[in-house]
């Protein structure tokens, strides 16, 4: 099987832990020793968020005084992507000495009329608590909103439209490659009057773009992990009900937060409609039960799922 996975960026850096280069290698090779086995078995594309490490950047950013002005969120974005990058790629040669492993630098297009651009939703950076959030919102001219019981900035998320290496991504698949690409969502661009691609101050949300390359690679599975092992009815309260196997037009039929679990609705529910294969949501050190349809939340044309193996044939599950 064709598989792309989408690593949470708050899987990678878990909330109220520091941001420590040591802290997220760790985290890191964790999150390999989990996705390590659908390597031996299946095709495997590896996507990530970066939003807790993109705050952060733009935080030292902000405050370096040497810059006229601060780097725009485009180039914060490249920044880590090469960073995370870096260190998945380090951690899955190790994990996987027989494999050829690629992490590349990916751009993806977005359209400049898009609206996100004039309400900003994704969140980036650390969690505050209301008074101090508002307070940098004024020195610094931020957008900040609530995140669950906790305040943080947000920037425009515009809809991706296309990873403009999408045809290289193919190649390093086809070659047998494990390939790390689109970090973050990829770093946002648009193209001018003259056609030239050049960057714009945004931050594409990584499940999307995750379901738009998956659908472009002709994947066969996406799976989104994260902190949470399913998605759930009432999240936080203790009436929560976790739903396991669900079809698209189910899931959308509920409302989930628009700055968390709800792009990765959108993402799993988009891939299935326009592909008819399976998506996920669950918890990263659950991957393989989640591919094998054992846990996290698993969606599907039907609602159920049969794993293929490589002689041809299905497994109910």
């Amino acid at each position: 099987m064709r598989v792309v996975v989408a690593l949470g960026g708050n899987a990678l850096l878990r909330r109220e832990e520091r941001p420590d280069a040591a802290v997220q290698l760790a985290n890191i090779r964790a999150a390999v020793s989990a996705l390590a086995p659908l390597a031996h078995e299946h095709e495997l594309v590896i996507t990530h968020g970066n939003g807790p490490q993109v705050g952060v950047l733009a935080l030292q950013s902000a405050a370096d005084r040497s810059l006229s002005s601060p780097y725009p969120f485009d180039v914060l974005g490249a920044e880590t992507q090469g960073m995370i990058g870096y260190w998945l790629l380090q951690s899955l040669q190790n994990a996987l000495p027989e494999r050829q492993v690629c992490a590349l630098l990916n751009q993806t297009l977005v359209s400049a009329a898009d609206p996100a651009f004039t309400d900003p939703a994704k969140f980036v950076g650390p969690v505050y608590d209301r008074t101090e959030a508002e307070r940098l919102a004024g020195e610094r001219g931020w957008t900040v909103k609530q995140d669950g019981p906790h305040w943080r900035r947000v920037v425009p998320s515009p809809r991706p439209q296309r990873v403009v290496e999408t045809r290289l991504i193919r190649l390093l698949l086809n070659s047998g490659a494990v390939a790390v690409c689109a970090g973050g969502g990829g770093v946002p661009v648009i193209r001018d009057e003259q056609g030239q691609l050049t960057g714009v101050e945004a931050v594409v949300d990584k499940d999307l773009t995750a379901a738009l390359l998956a659908e472009a690679l002709d994947a066969d599975a996406l799976l989104l992990l994260t902190d949470v092992p399913h998605v759930s009815l009432g999240y936080g309260t203790p009436g929560a009900e976790p739903i396991e196997r669900t079809t698209p037009a189910a899931l959308r039929a509920h409302q989930f937060p628009a700055g968390s679990m709800g792009p990765k609705v959108d993402a799993v529910c988009r891939f299935v409609e326009l592909t008819g294969g399976m998506a996920a949501i669950g918890a990263l050190e659950d991957a393989r039960a989640i591919l094998n349809g054992a846990a996290g939340t698993v969606v599907t044309p039907s609602g159920s799922y049969r794993e293929a193996h490589h002689d041809g044939t299905q497994d109910l599950t």
